[in-house]
């Protein structure tokens, strides 16, 4: 895998930082390029405002990386939305037949701390099996498992205070 950095994707929600991934021969994060490709398909526009909802006003304002907002397990990541019919407070998620995948990580295991990757369409029982998700669930969990081997043997770490992933001399500027 080549060099990537780790960037913050959104830092303005009140429960949850996210981060995203940018590899060193792109302008563009891979969250963007998912969100940018999947709203210009007239057939997936009102899936990803779904999606991009969820993300930003369920998990990053109203409830954080909840475990059972993050209960689509696919290996080293997890498939958003949430699989199932589940309730959080009063408020119930359900995504009967959703179509579209976004793979995240949460951090160390921390309902403030997400990373987002790409995604695609589920067009198939398994992940290997979805012709257009198959590469991208392949690279998030490469992603994933990059940035946990970082965080394991310090070469990044979480600041808790400010709610952020940092070098191991303290800079916000990650390269991997």
């Amino acid at each position: 895998m080549n060099t990537f950095a780790l960037e913050i994707w959104d830092t303005e929600a009140g429960k949850c930082t996210f981060y995203t991934v940018r590899t060193e021969d792109s302008t563009e994060n891979e969250t963007d390029k998912f969100f940018n490709k999947y709203a210009a398909i007239p057939e997936f526009k009102q899936s990803t405002q779904i999606l991009l909802s969820f993300i930003l006003k369920s998990i990053g304002e109203d409830h954080g990386a909840n475990d059972l907002l993050f209960n689509r397990f696919e290996n080293e990541v997890v498939g958003l939305p949430n699989k199932g019919k589940v309730t959080v407070g009063e408020i119930v998620f359900a995504f009967p037949s959703f179509s579209l995948r976004l793979y995240a990580l949460r951090v160390n295991d921390r309902p403030d701390l997400v990373v987002l990757f790409n995604g695609g369409v589920k067009s198939a029982q398994t992940n290997l099996a979805s012709k257009n998700l198959s590469l991208k669930w392949r690279e998030a969990c490469q992603f994933a498992t990059r940035i946990e081997d970082a965080l394991r043997n310090k070469e990044i770490i979480v600041d808790n205070k400010k709610r952020k992933i940092l070098t191991d001399n303290g800079d916000e500027e990650i390269f991997l």
